[in-house]
């Protein structure tokens, strides 16, 4: 019998020891490269496939809160290697239950894309690809402490300088992933690559330094913010590339030739109404494809600059070039289209098919008002590096070019109202120059002191922008609602530059405060009083104190870069019932915001804590009352009980 009981006994052991086993890591990542080998002198393109577990999620690249921990990603950097910049996916945004903004996160499989370059004397028979990602993963009710996980690939170098290869090949080489243990708090990860991936706790060489690849750390924090215009902004980019295309049919290269398109659609079509809608569609499907086969280029190509857009020169030479075309659409001067391209372009072609060729085409013949704009775009793509992204950006910039023609292939009869071309339209092309300027702002961002600096600078380019367009810019025209259009656009320039600015100070604001109260939170040795409730930093002493006398102690375990944490501050412990309920206990606090604080990670170790926010409740003689426990935000219909139940249980004790 006695047998039996151990067999049954180990069993069970071996079933915890293999569950645990197979439990997943929250985070793992997969090295993808371009090629099953690499060729000295090449550049090939690098993905990093991130699996987070669910019910997980991980902070974007750029949270939508300053204090919250952004995923970073960090190469081992090698002579002979050079790394371009880390192109992050754009983010989901999404109103969690515990948060009161939508945040800006990561979950599921994302793909994190770079470039790496070999140079021609690189002299290793294979390349070690090597690095760490840092995260931060939450679920909807409590975060955990930030962490790392390490990644390497082997990859075989061949001395021959060839072409890129293709696909790449899984099973080619030998892949290691390992989390580490010990979890760090900053927001900027511990850089100092491993020697080998599965060496968790190897020493750093003295010599290795950060790798400087990822752009957006160019310049500390400063650099590279559109993660949160890329989350919260998405439909807002693409309706205003839109509305850009259909503005664009306001130009001088564009409106002249919709009435005359329109009626050569209408000669093919022998006056049949049907006909002339499907010459309009056509049409606009050859700008569709010309434009979105122009933005997977940019996308594509973009990755393989990643490396020379780390260096401000070059930076400064973007934002030069937008200002030079800025300044063409200014009329400081005139771009012209080589003549042989306008005679292909402009050559009428009998047939559905001359009209679908029309449409390819149509982008040269308009070139000298569209192209500054689809080239500032073109360069944006460039820097995103999204292929998805630049195939619809470019999509929607089409279809707002189209939508005349669709509408007056529709409504043919409707040629005549439209108004007379005139010198309005070179008014209209001047909003498309400070477009162009703002861009060039934007591509200047990381050479920015701080982002309050950068937001000042663009707000004030839609000042005056607003004050041009509505006052200053000479055009005239004979109509009477020009005035009024001209008044409109100043304001909405205003407007923007309004929000910019006031987005901006916010969160400058935000930040400073932000760093405020984490420090007087930190403060050890005094109490800290947090919406009326009389919270102390935890004490050992205090506790013994405690159960000396005969009070309950609650104990919160926060960290600064959790969301839960503040939300049960600002919504739980401000509740006037849960305040005087508090007075009953001795409130302790233990700040786990750092990972180097020993005496907070020996507390948290004492208490088995692993996520944040974790309520101790601890009764009257010092232990536990383990199954009134709370891991994650608890409103206060919830949570009030349970301080009523401890105190209740204390009195009894007495």
């Amino acid at each position: 019998m006695k047998r039996f009981y151990l067999l049954i006994a180990l069993t069970s052991v071996l079933g915890l020891f293999v569950r645990a086993q197979r439990e997943e890591p929250i985070v793992s990542v997969k090295v993808i490269p371009s090629a099953e080998k690499f060729k000295l002198g090449q550049t090939y393109e690098l993905s990093l496939e991130l699996s987070i577990r669910a019910p997980y999620h991980i902070n974007s690249d750029q949270p939508t809160e300053d204090f919250l921990i952004p995923t970073t990603v960090d190469f081992a950097l090698k002579k002979g290697v050079s790394f371009g910049r880390v192109i992050f996916p754009p983010a989901e945004m999404r109103k969690l239950e515990l948060s009161e903004n939508p945040l800006s996160i990561y979950e599921g499989k994302i793909l994190i894309k770079t470039s790496v370059t070999l140079a021609a004397d690189f002299k290793e028979k294979e390349l070690l690809i090597d690095g760490r990602i840092g995260y931060q993963a939450c679920d909807e009710r409590s975060c955990l402490a930030p962490t790392e996980i390490v990644f390497s690939r082997k990859i075989p170098v061949e001395a021959a300088v060839g072409v890129t290869a293709g696909a790449p090949q899984d099973g080619a080489t030998k892949e290691v992933v390992q989390e580490q243990k010990t979890p760090t708090q900053t927001k900027e990860p511990s850089p100092t690559p491993l020697s080998q991936a599965a060496a968790s706790t190897a020493t750093p060489s003295a010599d290795v330094q950060k790798s400087a690849q990822p752009a957006e750390r160019i310049a500390g924090d400063t650099a590279k913010t559109p993660g949160k215009f890329e989350g919260k902004g998405l439909f807002l980019m693409f309706l205003l590339v839109f509305l850009g295309g259909l503005a664009l049919n306001l130009t001088p290269c564009v409106y002249p030739i919709i009435p005359i398109t329109i009626s050569y659609f209408g000669g093919q079509s022998q006056g049949k109404k049907g006909s002339v809608v499907a010459h309009s569609v056509l049409y606009v499907i050859g700008m569709a494809v010309t434009y979105s086969i122009l933005g997977m280029i940019a996308a594509f190509t973009g990755s393989l600059f990643g490396t020379a857009l780390q260096y401000p020169p070059v930076l400064i030479g973007i934002a030069l070039i937008m200002i030079i075309l800025a300044l063409s659409m200014f009329n400081v001067y005139e771009l012209r289209v080589p003549a042989f391209l306008n005679k292909i372009a402009g050559g009428s072609r009998k047939g559905f098919f001359g009209t679908f060729f029309m449409g390819l085409t149509v982008g040269i013949v308009a070139a000298p008002c569209i192209g500054p704009f689809v080239l500032g775009l073109l360069t944006y793509v460039g820097d995103k590096g999204n292929l998805l992204l630049g195939f619809l950006l470019f999509f929607v910039l089409a279809l707002g070019l189209g939508v005349p023609f669709l509408f007056l292939g529709i409504f043919s009869g409707s040629i005549s109202r439209l108004p007379r071309s005139g010198a309005w339209m070179v008014w209209v092309r001047t909003i498309f120059g400070f477009i162009l300027i703002a861009m060039a702002i934007y591509f200047l961002k990381p050479l920015f002191p701080s982002a309050l600096f950068y937001s000042l600078a663009l707000a004030l380019t839609m000042f005056v922008a607003g004050i041009y367009m509505a006052w200053i810019e000479p055009t005239k025209t004979p109509g009477k609602a020009f005035p009024y259009i001209r008044n409109i656009v100043g304001i909405i320039f205003f407007g923007i530059g309004l929000y910019v600015a006031a987005n901006g100070i916010q969160g400058y604001l935000d930040k400073e405060i932000a760093a405020k109260t984490s420090s007087l939170a930190a403060e050890k040795g005094s109490a800290a009083v947090t919406n009326s409730v009389q919270w102390y930093p935890y004490s050992e002493e205090i506790i013994a104190e405690a159960a000396r006398t005969g009070r309950p102690v609650l104990i919160d375990f926060w960290a600064d870069w959790c969301i839960a944490c503040k939300e049960l501050d600002k919504k739980t412990f401000s509740e006037p019932e849960v305040i005087e309920a508090s007075k009953g206990f001795v409130m302790l606090k233990v700040d786990s915001t750092s990972a180097k604080d020993l005496e907070a990670k020996a507390v948290c170790q004492k208490y088995l804590v692993k996520g944040f926010p974790t309520l101790v409740f601890l009764a009257a003689d010092g232990k536990e009352i383990e199954d009134l426990r709370v891991t994650g935000f608890e409103p206060k219909k919830d949570f009030l009980p349970k301080m009523l139940k401890t105190l209740e249980l204390g009195k009894k004790g007495t």
